[in-house]
């Protein structure tokens, strides 16, 4: 493996193990991401020697990852859970309007990480007892537009989708946000790091964190990922009621033309 500090191994890395080169292309190419660099070479050794799946790079950070998405095109990026700004990445692809799924792996089977999973966009995820057979299923299964989840999650995401649409319209996430904390969170939806935020800004890095954790705490929320999710969504829904009426004073307009006409 290379140690190089770039935070992306190229696929050749792994040229040493017998493929089936005619079969490539109908397999889903994924890239690995994880901070932790044993768990990320392991992983892309053990997935290279299954022919139902085509490890094409690793990356060690949510820029590396995006990098690597950029020269690799993969399908999925497998996205280690664990890391402390894995909800970064997907809002990141999304922003970069990237067409690549996102799995997550050593994920906490409860309400609150796999519902984190489904906010950010994350299209599939494996549990950290899950297996390598679970893992490649959860990748095919993205692929596919599909993700499977046990009933008891089912029923949470249910649940979350209800409490949203019961509070449409009541006063907006940011409201409780101050502006510079807002500012904040638009750099964490952008992907950006603490230290990058910092320099951004040109502030400290402990303000930074302090900032985040009031962010957290303002919106009820756990991962910086979700503090971002939750605006976003909040600016969609009201950008969607704002445009709405404008339809229906036209419609107005058109059916009083018809009728004074």
């Amino acid at each position: 493996m290379s140690s190089g500090k770039s935070g992306i191994h190229a696929a050749s890395a792994y040229d040493h193990i017998p493929v089936n080169r005619a079969a490539l292309d109908l397999q889903p190419h994924i890239i690995i991401v994880s901070d932790t660099r044993l768990y990320r070479e392991a992983l892309a050794v053990s997935l290279t020697r299954v022919d139902r799946v085509v490890v094409v790079g690793v990356a060690d950070t949510v820029a590396s990852a995006l990098t690597c998405i950029e020269e690799k095109n993969p399908d999925v990026a497998l996205l280690d859970f664990a890391m402390p700004d894995a909800l970064a990445l997907p809002h990141a692809i999304a922003a970069a309007q990237k067409r690549v799924k996102v799995v997550a792996f050593s994920v906490a089977d409860t309400e609150d990480e796999v519902c984190e999973c489904a906010e950010a966009g994350i299209a599939g995820y494996v549990a950290r007892n899950g297996s390598k057979e679970d893992l490649i299923a959860a990748v095919e299964n993205a692929v596919r537009g599909e993700v499977l989840c046990s009933p008891r999650v089912a029923a949470s995401l249910f649940r979350r989708l209800a409490a949203k649409v019961q509070t449409t319209g009541q006063r907006p996430p940011e409201a409780a946000l101050t502006s510079r904390e807002q500012d904040i969170v638009a750099l964490i939806d952008r992907g950006l790091s603490n230290k990058e935020i910092a320099r951004q800004l040109k502030i400290s890095l402990p303000t930074v964190k302090n900032h985040v954790h009031n962010i957290l705490d303002k919106l009820q929320v756990r991962r910086r990922g979700a503090a971002a999710a939750l605006l976003r969504e909040a600016a969609l829904a009201r950008s969607t009621t704002r445009r709405s009426p404008t339809w229906q004073h036209v419609s107005e307009g058109k059916a009083l033309g018809s009728v004074h006409g």
